[in-house]
């Protein structure tokens, strides 16, 4: 409930503004991929938001990565091999003090909450994975405008909490869930590359993966877990396998940016 006031009261904002604050006539237009909303109206989500706040105390992570459930994947354990992530986890980031915050259905508004709400305090890891944007083409319906300001908030964000760290921001991957949703993850990694690529930003290194999942030019619905899922689901989420290659291509990046030794790839079972 608290959530669905939250989102009412950001609509309304342009239009509570006191006389003579903007032009008359004009309402600055509020940006909900850009502001801060919670899901503390779901329970698990609630749990889980506690739960890493006591990890990362506890740990005092090197390496953290933000994100929604793609992220949160990396702490599945089968028992199925599609479904099998731990091994890949503990191979390249087991022995880096590392914190997983993927929040499973989490857009860069829910993202933006959990920083401001503490995800980014009281820590100093030597880098950080932002991956981020998928659900915003989901139920908000976001477009490539309103999802790049949401992610380039979140690095501001992140950057004013942790000005030392290193950030490593992944493209917005690819789906097979409609052809808006692919034509705008399109739009929104070619506006990421042109802000972020090549070293335009100094604490930001921009990594497109999205090569990893295409063959002969289509994309490869193989890569993708949700089809084995009962009832099947439309295409959007890396197998373990497929997430084992994009460790695998981040690695040389991540490792320069951790400042230690690559991790080698893994043999295959």
């Amino acid at each position: 409930m608290r959530r669905w006031l939250l989102l009412l009261l950001v609509l309304l904002l342009p239009f509570l503004s006191p006389p003579g604050a903007v032009p008359a006539g004009a309402h600055p237009r509020v940006v909900l991929a850009a502001v801060p909303i919670g899901r503390t109206d779901l329970p698990w989500w609630r749990d889980r938001f506690a739960a890493k706040a006591a990890e990362l105390r506890r740990v005092h992570p090197e390496l953290v990565f933000y994100g929604d459930s793609i992220t949160q994947d990396w702490e599945r354990a089968g028992p199925q091999p599609w479904a099998d992530f731990r091994p890949v986890w503990n191979h390249y980031y087991g022995g880096r003090r590392a914190v997983d915050l993927g929040f499973i259905g989490d857009t860069t508004a829910s993202l933006i909450w959990r920083i401001d709400h503490g995800e980014a305090s009281g820590i100093a890891p030597r880098a950080a994975v932002v991956l981020i944007g998928a659900n915003d083409m989901g139920a908000p319906h976001w477009n490539a405008a309103e999802t790049t300001a949401g992610i380039a908030e979140v690095l501001r964000l992140l950057h004013a909490h942790l000005p030392r760290t290193r950030i490593l921001l992944l493209a917005v991957l690819p789906s097979d869930r409609s052809a808006w949703i692919t034509r705008t993850t399109h739009q929104i990694n070619r506006v990421l590359a042109a802000r972020y690529g090549k070293g335009r930003v100094p604490y930001v290194t921009f990594l497109d993966l999205n090569r990893l999942f295409y063959r002969h030019g289509k994309l490869d619905l193989a890569l993708f877990l949700d089809p084995h899922l009962h009832p099947p689901a439309p295409p959007l989420h890396p197998t373990a396998a497929a997430q084992a290659a994009m460790a695998a291509a981040m690695e040389p990046v991540l490792a320069r940016l951790l400042g230690d030794r690559p991790r080698p790839p893994m043999t295959a079972p």
